[in-house]
Parts: structure tokens; sequence; C-alpha cells
């Protein structure tokens, strides 16, 4: 994180995706992650693979070896290591994950929030509170107003 100015950094967030065993990663999601990274909109920290073999025990793979393909050079995020995820995380993050399955650990800045994250901590404010609504929760919601009509 030597790059990072303490001062403007932007709120850090964490992910893990699970790809089901018969499907594993294939890339296909990675010109989207470059092109929030290219419009400053996130910066990629940490990006790790992991896999839950059938008998429960983990395994770290390296990006080069996930088995990705595509247009876009699946090397380019191999360098993303800021230090913030370290085994431990990534043992945790394998740990949800079902037996078979591989994961993929990002951690990254949330830029577009940077300047109003740096305004709050200059006035002396601090997140207290933080969370998100799972997409299939949001879906649920509203397949649930549709069959009440």
């Amino acid at each position: 994180m030597n790059d990072i100015n303490l001062d403007e950094i932007g709120p850090i967030d964490y992910l893990v995706v699970e790809f089901p065993a018969d499907r594993p990663p294939n890339g296909s999601a990675l010109p989207q992650l470059l092109d929030l990274v290219d419009r400053g909109i996130i910066r990629v920290l940490d990006l790790a693979f992991v896999r839950r073999e059938p008998d429960g025990s983990l395994v770290g793979i390296d990006i080069s070896e996930s088995g990705m393909e595509g247009d876009l050079d699946v090397t380019l995020f191999a360098e993303a290591s800021s230090g913030l995820l370290d085994s431990t995380d990534v043992h945790e993050a394998g740990a949800v994950l079902e037996p078979g399955c591989t994961g993929a650990v990002l951690i990254y800045e949330n830029r577009w929030a940077a300047p109003f994250a740096s305004a709050l901590r200059h006035n002396g404010a601090q997140l207290v509170a933080s969370g998100r609504v799972p997409t299939q929760g949001i879906l649920a919601a509203l397949e649930s107003l549709d069959t009440d009509d």
C-alpha cells in the first residue's frame, strides 16, 4: 500500500465470489473489473483465488493457473497484492466455499468515494457501521412485490 495516500483513501471493501464446481472461473468478468479500474471507480488492492477440494481442504491458486481464458490477459491482476489480504484471510474466505468450488477474493478501494470520505475524516467523522444488501435479497423482495399485484 506504499503508493496510497492515506489522507485521500476511499473506503475499502472485500468480496468473495464462489464459482460452481462444474463452471470454474473463465475470465468473463475481468473486462468489467478492468473497466472499473480504468475509469477510476475502484482500485484493486488484492486479488486471490482459492479452491475448496471435495475433501474440504483448501488450495491457493495462482491466477495464471486458474483456467481463465479470453481476450484479456488474466495475469493483469496477478501483481495486485497490497498486503491487506493474508493467508489467514484467504483460508477464512475459502472456508465459506462449497466443496469442489473455486473462489475469488477481491479487496478494493472505492475511489469514487475517496473525496467524500476524506472530507468526513478531516471533520473528525468516522464510519461506525457499514453493510451491504445482498442482491438475492433485493430480487426476492421485488419478486414478492410482483406476486402481490
